[in-house]
């Protein structure tokens, strides 16, 4: 009898080590598997496009940009109160303006930015005229940012394209002031 007890006893115990080890591996797997990372500071803004349909009547006056700790930014000034102005911001293969043409630019991915406003004011007078389109605004050393350029504006549309180092999160909103409107792009650092 006391045979039966400790063979059974061996049997638990060797059961219970059995049942120890694989708790011991499976949890694990179980726990990092479900944590995650937290987001590079924070964004969760995504890469996917990113569009407003309206139109205004404002015109693009300019162009300018910044660094930030977790992301670059480009603003487009507008100028003029009308109502807040649209746009379609995606990724693309290559940024193509009203002639359908390719506009070649640095950097691993490339933004189109289209602008539901003109760089042209009704008596046909330029209001946004970069002394080199191709470069509309310095981005060197950025850490995203490789290229700014101005492509085209016609039929009340206007289109930058942004050459960045890769695709990357981005977020786009406009803001409303005193002197206008601006469209403001932010592409994160990294993911």
């Amino acid at each position: 009898m006391s045979h039966t007890i400790t063979r059974g006893g061996m049997r638990s115990k060797a059961a219970l080590a059995v049942c120890g080890l694989t708790a011991a591996t499976v949890i694990p797997l179980a726990t990092s598997g479900s944590a995650q990372a937290a987001p590079y500071c924070g964004i969760q803004w995504g890469s996917t496009t990113k569009a407003k349909a309206a139109s205004t009547s404002d015109t693009v006056r300019g162009v300018r940009t910044g660094r930030h700790a977790c992301y670059d930014r480009l603003v487009i000034d507008l100028k003029g109160y009308g109502k807040s102005t649209g746009y379609h911001v995606q990724y693309v293969s290559a940024v193509r303006g009203p002639s359908g043409k390719a506009v070649p630019l640095a950097g691993g991915a490339k933004l189109q930015i289209d602008i539901h406003a003109s760089a042209v004011s009704s008596n046909g007078t330029p209001t946004y005229s970069p002394s080199d389109p191709r470069h509309a605004a310095n981005v060197k050393g950025y850490n995203t940012f490789r290229q700014v350029a101005y492509v085209a504006s016609f039929e009340g549309q206007t289109t930058f394209g942004l050459g960045v180092r890769a695709r990357l999160p981005m977020r786009v909103f406009v803001l409303q002031d005193p002197n206008g409107q601006r469209l403001v792009i932010d592409v994160a650092h990294k993911w």
